[in-house]
């Protein structure tokens, strides 16, 4: 793992274990759902970051004899990890926070209830603007869904504090309600991740720009005539493409094997694309 992924994972990773620490020990001296629910979500992070790390260390593993094409497939294994255990937790909340709504129970808003979260939104919202710059740099696929995932905690804090202050104002129902909420952006947030890293796992097909981009770039390359067949995968993060270029038939086996070889090198530029295999149609 380089320093700078393996600096932005560990960040990631003491951030929200302090995160969930003080917001549970608040939560449970104030009685705050929408708070404990708050800090649930942060475990979750706390379990989503160390997965992460952990992955990606993997996943930067070279090739070797029983991983010919490497380990790349490790992150999703974690995201997936993740939306699993988000769905359980999910569920839990929302069991909670019927059961509050049912029978009520006191809530003390205290002034750590209040600054709790309001750090939540400075530290997350730092987390986000430099996770997004280190992954757009080391184009980790993991480092931004933790650039998304820390935007998102901006927003789910700031549900809290609203709540809290509806406690303060005599509405003790709103306390109940915001944790009703957030464990549903619990549950949708899995899911999402979920799906995304099922997608990067069954070798999804990129989108039809990218398919374009490839196409450009091998017709690009001097002695191509024209693509015939092109497709591409997800192998993890990263895309597979195999792609037919059909070139003069009169040429000679070196010069088309020079071509095969320099339209592969003009693929494997494009951001995202591991491996390209070429085929070489002569016409």
């Amino acid at each position: 793992m380089n320093p700078v992924s393996r600096r932005a994972t560990l960040l990631n990773i003491g951030a929200n274990a302090f995160l969930f620490t003080i917001k549970l020990w608040v939560a449970l001296l104030s009685g705050s759902i929408a708070l404990l629910s708050d800090s649930f979500n942060s475990l979750l992070d706390t379990i989503a970051s160390i997965a992460i790390f952990i992955c990606v260390k993997i996943s930067d593993k070279e090739a070797d004899e029983g991983h010919p094409f490497g380990h790349s497939r490790a992150e999703p294994i974690a995201g997936i990890m993740v939306a699993i255990f988000a769905g359980i937790l999910g569920f839990e909340i929302i069991k909670t926070s019927i059961e509050r709504i049912i029978v009520g129970d006191h809530v003390t808003v205290t002034t750590a209830a209040l600054v709790v979260p309001l750090v939540t939104i400075v530290l997350k919202g730092y987390m986000a603007w430099y996770f997004k710059k280190v992954g757009e740099r080391v184009k980790s696929p993991g480092i931004i869904a933790s650039s998304v995932d820390s935007l998102c905690d901006v927003l789910v804090s700031f549900v809290v504090v609203v709540g809290l202050v509806g406690v303060s104002w005599g509405y003790e129902y709103v306390d109940a309600i915001v944790g009703f909420v957030v464990s549903i952006w619990i549950i949708y947030t899995g899911y999402r991740i979920g799906m995304e890293n099922i997608d990067y796992l069954m070798g999804k097909a990129p989108p039809d720009e990218l398919l374009q981009q490839i196409k450009s770039a091998a017709v690009s390359v001097k002695g191509v005539l024209a693509t015939n067949t092109i497709k591409a995968h997800y192998v993890g993060p990263f895309i597979h493409v195999e792609i037919h270029v059909e070139v003069p038939k009169d040429i000679s086996t070196y010069e088309s094997h020079r071509i095969g070889n320099e339209v592969e090198k003009a693929i494997e530029r494009i951001d995202s694309i591991e491996k390209a295999f070429v085929h070489i149609d002569p016409v």
